[in-house]
C-alpha cells in the first residue's frame, strides 16, 4: 500500500468503516511508515480539537461561512 492510498483510506480507518482485509493492510502500513503514523496522529488531534468546538462559541459570521463551505457534507 502506498502512502497516498493510505491517506485516502485513513478517515474510514479512523471510523472503523473498512473491511477486515483493508484494515489489516492499513495497520501493516502504519507499522512500517513513520510519516503515516504521524498523519494519523494529526487526524486524531484534529478530530479531538474540533469536537470540542461548540457552535455557540463561534463568531456568527465565521459560523455562517463554515456552514456555507461545508453544508453539503451532511
Amino acid at each position: 500500500m502506498t502512502c497516498s492510498r493510505l491517506v485516502e483510506l485513513l478517515s474510514d480507518y479512523y471510523l472503523g468503516a473498512l473491511d477486515t482485509a483493508t484494515e489489516v493492510r492499513v495497520r501493516w502500513h502504519l507499522l512500517m511508515c513513520r510519516g503515516c503514523r504521524g498523519y494519523l496522529a494529526q487526524l486524531r488531534t484534529t478530530v479531538a480539537t474540533v469536537g470540542r468546538i461548540r457552535g455557540d462559541n463561534l463568531d456568527p459570521e465565521f459560523r455562517d461561512r463554515l456552514l456555507e463551505a461545508f453544508g453539503d457534507w451532511r
